[in-house]
């Protein structure tokens, strides 16, 4: 049974990956700042920021799973303001749950990886180069790029030895942080359909791409 780890899952996509994640009898430690509640399922809250929860996570792995099979990044954070009115603190806050929390889980966990373990990181149209932008995502879509290029440097740092890394970019999801940041827009894809596109692409994706980023959105790229 394979062991899969997932940030971000209070709600939206994370939250529907656990719930394919356990259907399906994997063995899911779901990670997440707020407590949810899915039967069969070990919820741990974490702050993907903070060093302590880190460890914390760490040791929980490394006494539970030994292996991680499977990594999704997926928490994110988003900040929707004009770039004059965005102070160095908010630009802190999300490159540091968008890309340095992330870097800084895959190195305490890569002792736990095997050669054919695959991470997935969760990351956005918009954070392509030559991509449609939007006005009030400096933040957030420039640490999306950032997470990208991460995908691919460390993919070809570890081609020898593992894990395998892919970039998902995605589209509009209706998930709650996109209702926050734009009021009254309506995303192209719900997050359950979402979810089960990124559930395989975790489990069959590696076999076929590695240090990869992948466009999944019905929107001009």
């Amino acid at each position: 049974m394979k062991n899969v780890v997932i940030t971000g899952t209070s709600s939206g996509i994370g939250f529907d990956l656990v719930k394919i994640y356990s259907k399906k009898k994997y063995n899911v430690l779901s990670l997440s700042r707020s407590q949810i509640s899915i039967k069969g399922v070990n919820h741990i809250i974490f702050d993907i920021t903070d060093q302590k929860s880190i460890d914390n996570i760490k040791n929980i792995i490394k006494k539970e799973f030994k292996v991680v099979d499977i990594l999704i990044n997926n928490a994110g954070k988003l900040i929707n303001k004009p770039f004059l009115d965005m102070s160095m603190q908010d630009f802190d806050s999300v490159f540091g749950v968008n890309l340095f929390g992330v870097a800084n889980l895959i190195k305490n966990l890569y002792p736990m990886f095997k050669k054919n373990s695959h991470v997935v990181n969760i990351s956005s149209i918009g954070g392509i180069i030559g991509s449609s932008k939007f006005n009030g995502l400096t933040a957030y879509s420039s640490s999306k790029g950032a997470l990208n290029i991460l995908t691919e440097v460390l993919a070809e740092e570890f081609k020898e030895s593992g894990p395998k890394f892919n970039s998902l970019c995605l589209g509009s999801v209706q998930t709650k942080m996109l209702e926050e940041a734009f009021p009254g827009y309506k995303g192209q894809v719900k997050p359950k359909d979402m979810a089960k596109f990124i559930f395989d692409f975790a489990n069959k994706g590696s076999s076929f791409f590695n240090g990869k980023v992948i466009p999944v959105s019905l929107s001009n790229p």
